[in-house]
């Protein structure tokens, strides 16, 4: 698996900019890939089911942006199977968590970032 570089370029409300290209749906930033459509089926809820490709990659940290205002909730299992998975979880407001992101991805190769664009 080849890393491509993946810093967090810019976001604001609704948008992210990832190597040059804007996007405007919310992100998952693996190592070697960004999945630019990514969605939840509770919408403000994040739950295990939504993170099933995240948690197949097993990195060793998982950076969870909750929206501009923090209005995603993680539900309780999440951290609990993140733990027992061995993946460092952080969460943050999503422009918080593109920082952290951009400090992580620079230090460790399997950082993965998934990030709420909006509220």
């Amino acid at each position: 698996m080849q890393q491509i570089s993946n810093v967090i370029e810019d976001y604001s409300f609704g948008r992210i900019e990832l190597r040059g290209k804007t996007y405007t749906s919310d992100v998952i930033i693996y190592p070697d890939h960004i999945d630019g459509g990514w969605w939840r089926k509770q919408g403000h809820l994040l739950c295990l089911d939504d993170l099933e490709d995240i948690i197949a990659a097993r990195p060793h940290v998982l950076v969870i942006g909750t929206g501009a205002q923090g209005m995603m909730r993680v539900a309780d299992e999440v951290p609990k199977q993140m733990s027992e998975l061995g993946i460092e979880l952080k969460v943050a407001r999503t422009g918080k968590a593109c920082k952290l992101y951009n400090r992580l991805a620079q230090q460790q190769k399997s950082a993965v970032a998934a990030l709420h664009l909006t509220c």
